[in-house]
């Protein structure tokens, strides 16, 4: 009898065991699936912050590159620039050559009785070496009736160009490099986007160049159209001018020259200026026609930037 019942309370003892068992086991189980659904979705989760940190950090990466571009011209009035006029202290912007007019920055010689061989630029207080400078400009009106023939739509933005302050009372060009802005005169082709030189020389393919103006490879564009230019200037070693996006010219290593008969560099060497030309300021020129510039911004690069 008795070994009746420890049989039966064996077999009780067996099935609660497994019962109990089957039951550990289920809940392992779901406990694993939740733990595995639970890493998935973390891993889901972190897979998701991933790409909107990477888009995050491109969308970063391309406002950085749209910041890169700093205008120099606020569009309300000169601040950052400041005049020199042939025959005028530094400062004075005579007969209001300089203006602001809805948001365009123009020369204009509405206020001059006689243009009498004021050549004037407006400079930038800052100076720069490795940069890209775009601007665009039209010309406006008919050049001044005593003003040289050569100025008809003529004008131009000097660079690696030599302080306002250095200049000379009666100086008329300041020693530089010219991206040159012409126009049609209905006497056939007349490119814009030369080079010249006051008080300068520069290399081509390796030879140097001495002639004062050396031709772009643009067309020619009416007076009264608004062009884009750009100057990609890395230091002494290269500079490339383009023009409605193409590229026109490209030159290297300008020097300057101590004999030009336009603006010698005689005074400056002596005071101590590198013969080798790789910075300066930008100054816009007023050339005895009227012209009118805006959009006119820089992008500074760094100075260790490989020469294209």
């Amino acid at each position: 009898m008795i070994s009746i019942l420890v049989t039966c309370l064996a077999r009780e003892i067996w099935q609660l065991t497994n019962e109990a068992a089957m039951g550990i086991g289920r809940t392992f189980l779901l406990v694993s699936r939740a733990r595995f659904n639970h890493v998935v979705a973390m891993k889901q989760l972190v897979g998701v912050f991933g790409r909107l940190m990477i888009l995050g950090y491109g969308l970063s990466v391309g406002a950085a590159a749209e910041k890169e571009w700093t205008p120099l011209f606020n569009g309300k009035d000169l601040s950052g620039w400041q005049p020199k006029i042939a025959g005028f202290p530094l400062g004075e912007n005579a007969h209001h050559t300089f203006r602001v007019e809805d948001g365009i920055l123009k020369v204009s010689y509405a206020d001059y009785p006689a243009f009498g061989k004021k050549f004037g630029h407006l400079y930038t207080d800052q100076s720069y070496s490795h940069f890209v400078l775009r601007l665009e400009y039209r010309f406006e009106g008919q050049k001044m009736a005593d003003a040289p023939s050569y100025v008809n739509f003529n004008s131009g933005v000097m660079f690696h160009s030599q302080s306002a302050k250095s200049m000379t009372l009666h100086q008329t060009f300041p020693v530089s490099l010219e991206f040159q802005f012409l126009a049609d005169e209905g006497k056939g082709p007349r490119a814009t986007g030369n080079v010249c030189t006051p008080g300068t020389h520069i290399e081509m393919d390796g030879k140097r160049v001495t002639q004062h103006i050396v031709e772009s490879s643009a067309p020619t564009f009416a007076p009264g159209e608004w062009i884009k230019v750009e100057m990609e200037v890395h230091g002494h070693e290269q500079i490339i001018h383009r023009v409605n996006g193409k590229e026109v010219l490209r030159y290297q290593h300008p020097v300057l020259d101590p004999d030009c008969k336009i603006s010698p560099a005689k005074v400056l060497l002596a005071e101590g200026a590198r013969a080798k030309l790789g910075s300066g300021h930008i100054a816009l020129q007023a050339e005895g026609h009227g012209v009118w510039f805006r959009n006119i911004e820089i992008k500074e690069l760094p100075v260790t930037a490989t020469t294209p």
